[in-house]
C-alpha cells in the first residue's frame, strides 16, 4: 500500500527553490524507501500542498520534511486537519502536531517536571525585554528564538554590554533563554526514538565562531554511545508527554551547569532523524509503521 511522506517545495528534488540542507530529506527518504518496500509498501513523497485527491487511498501519511510550515502556519494546520478528517492516520498525530508546533510546550513539560532551560515568553520582544532577560538570568548572553519556528531561522543572540538598537524588536511571539555554554564546549545531544525505543544518539557541534549546530550553518555531528543516565533523561521526556506515544521523536538536550541534561526541544513534528548516524533507522521505522497499520 502507498504510504505518504509530506515534504515541501524547498525539500523536493529538482525544485528551483531547494534548500541547502535538502540533502537531509534525500537521506531520510533513501533510508525509509527500501525498508518499506521490503514490507510490501511504497513510499510516496508529496508536497504537503498537493490536492486532497492525491492522498486518496493512503492509510498512513508521515509528516516528513514540510520545512516551510512555520511561515504558513494556518495553511499547514488546515491541511493536517483535512487529512485527519478523511480518516488517514497521520504520524505523528494531528494532536501531537498542534501541541508541539508552539514552543510553549516546553513550559508545559517544565510544569510536569522536565528539566528545561529557563525561559521568558514574550509576545513581541523589544530591546527592553532583552535587558530584562539579562537581569533575570544573570547570563552574559541570551538567545531569542521564535515560538513557532525551526532550524534556528530568525534566531538572534545578544551579549551583555553590547549595544542594542533602541527600536529593535521581533515581529512575532518569541522565547528568550540564557545561552548555554555547553553548546560550544560539548555540543548538543540528540536522542532518536522510534515507538518509544531508543534507535540511536548523536552529538552535534557548531562550526568555529558559531553556536548553531544545524548543517546549514556549518554544524557537524557524530554518532555516540550515550551514557545510561543521559538516555534515561531523554526517555523521561517521552514519559512526560501528555499525548499518545509518538511514532518518532527526537529529543534534543544540552548539558547544564550541574552536569545533568536539560531539554532544548522535543522534536515531534518533522525532525531530521539522522539515518547516517543510525543505519538501522529505516527498518526500525518501517516496522513501526507496519505495526501502526495493524
Amino acid at each position: 500500500m502507498n504510504i505518504g511522506f509530506l515534504a515541501c517545495a524547498a525539500t523536493l528534488p529538482g525544485s528551483p527553490v531547494r534548500r541547502k540542507d535538502a540533502y537531509e530529506h534525500d537521506r531520510q527518504v533513501s533510508a525509509l524507501t527500501p525498508a518499506l518496500t521490503d514490507l510490501g509498501h511504497e513510499l510516496r513523497v508529496m508536497d504537503w500542498r498537493a490536492p486532497m485527491a492525491e492522498f486518496a487511498g493512503m492509510p498512513l501519511v508521515l509528516v516528513g520534511t514540510p520545512w516551510d510550515y512555520q511561515d504558513n502556519l494556518a495553511e499547514f494546520l488546515a491541511k493536517i486537519d483535512a487529512l485527519e478528517a478523511t480518516g488517514i492516520m497521520l504520524c505523528n498525530s494531528p494532536e501531537t502536531v498542534r501541541w508541539n508546533i508552539d514552543k510553549r510546550y516546553l513550559g508545559a513539560l517544565a510544569d510536569l517536571g522536565a528539566r528545561t532551560i529557563p525561559t521568558l515568553w514574550v509576545e513581541h520582544p523589544t530591546a527592553a525585554d532583552i535587558e530584562h532577560a539579562f537581569a533575570q538570568f544573570g547570563s552574559d548572553r541570551v538567545v531569542v528564538k521564535r515560538q513557532v519556528g525551526a532550524g534556528a531561522e530568525g534566531q538572534q543572540i545578544f551579549g551583555r554590554g553590547e549595544s542594542i538598537a533602541p527600536d529593535w524588536s521581533m515581529d512575532r511571539p518569541a522565547m528568550i533563554q540564557p545561552f548555554q555554554h555547553a553548546i560550544a564546549s560539548e555540543g548538543e545531544y540528540s536522542f532518536v526514538f522510534i515507538d518509544g525505543q531508543l534507535s540511536h544518539a548523536l552529538l552535534k557541534s557548531a562550526a568555529n565562531g558559531d553556536y548553531r549546530i544545524q548543517s546549514i550553518y556549518g554544524g557537524s555531528n557524530r554518532a555516540i554511545e550515550p551514557a545510561k543516565a543521559d538516555v534515561a533523561s531523554a526517555a523521561t521526556i517521552l514519559d512526560l508527554l501528555p499525548l499518545d506515544p509518538p511514532l518518532y521523536a527526537r529529543i534534543d538536550m544540552v548539558r547544564g551547569d550541574e552536569g545533568q541534561l536539560l531539554l532544548m526541544e522535543a522534536e515531534l513534528i518533522e525532525p531530521y532523524l539522522y539515518p547516517e548516524e543510525g543505519p538501522n533507522l529505516g527498518p526500525r521505522l518501517a516496522q513501526a509503521i507496519n505495526r501502526r497499520l495493524g
